[in-house]
């Protein structure tokens, strides 16, 4: 809270580190041998995260495209084998969108005329569709929802979920956020929750395929940094863009 309260620089400060340390996650899971790359990576992505400062949108865009003009002559010149270069070019331009450049839109939404209120309702609807959906499908779930990917997590679950969403909307409304109507209220906790719990699996199912089983160990018997951002990275965005175009305070 102290952190959201003391100003966007602040903010993006925060999750700059984040993303450095997600993009180090992501480099150890998809390109294990590549750990002079990851750290530039790492750093190159953490500088993406203070463009909204400059130039907003239009400046992000131009940075993502200089990322990967970059990357591209770093990997085409850094050749380790010629039948899996396509597939490192193709990780490290998913490292730079995957991460920063989606945690990027909470800089953007931070800047806001109700910045504060709207990154609180993220965290809320994020944190009340993960329980929501735990003690929901572990109560009552008996149809998978996606076992290729997620075997553990039901479609009772996920509908549990959205429920619990719109329960932290509602709480939103009610106690620091008046200004949210009840349209905005159910909108947001539908498709905030949803894409929450699309990130969720999106994030499964990159670890599937990298063959493991959490993206680090910085948070003990909880895996790493993207395993604590996976449903906000896809929320972001979607909160961002709605505020922009749907929210009229």
């Amino acid at each position: 809270m102290t952190i959201l309260k003391g100003g966007s620089l602040l903010f993006a400060c925060l999750l700059a580190l984040l993303s450095y340390i997600g993009i180090v996650e992501f480099y150890r899971m998809a390109l294990p041998d590549r750990n002079s790359e990851s750290w530039l990576a790492a750093i190159a992505g953490s500088a993406l995260i203070f463009t909204p400062f400059a130039s907003g949108e239009r400046l992000a865009l131009s940075a993502v495209g200089l990322l990967f003009l970059a990357f591209a002559l770093l990997f085409l010149f850094r050749i380790r084998k010629i039948t899996d270069a396509a597939r490192e070019v193709a990780y490290a331009v998913l490292a730079f969108i995957y991460i920063p450049f989606l945690l990027m839109h909470l800089v953007m939404l931070r800047q806001t005329t109700f910045g504060v209120q709207w990154l609180l309702v993220i965290m809320l609807i994020v944190m009340t569709n993960d329980s929501a959906a735990y003690y929901t499908g572990s109560a009552f779930g008996k149809n998978k929802l996606y076992p290729l990917v997620s075997p553990k997590k039901s479609i009772e679950g996920a509908l549990g979920g959205l429920l619990g969403s719109i329960c932290g909307t509602l709480l939103a409304k009610f106690t620091f956020f008046e200004q949210l109507s009840f349209i905005d209220a159910l909108a947001t906790a539908i498709v905030i929750g949803m894409l929450g719990q699309v990130g969720d699996l999106f994030e499964s199912l990159l670890k599937r395929s990298f063959g493991v089983k959490d993206s680090g160990t910085i948070f003990p018997g909880h895996g790493g940094v993207l395993d604590r951002l996976d449903s906000i990275l896809f929320a972001a965005p979607a909160t961002y863009y709605y505020v922009t175009y749907f929210f009229k305070g």
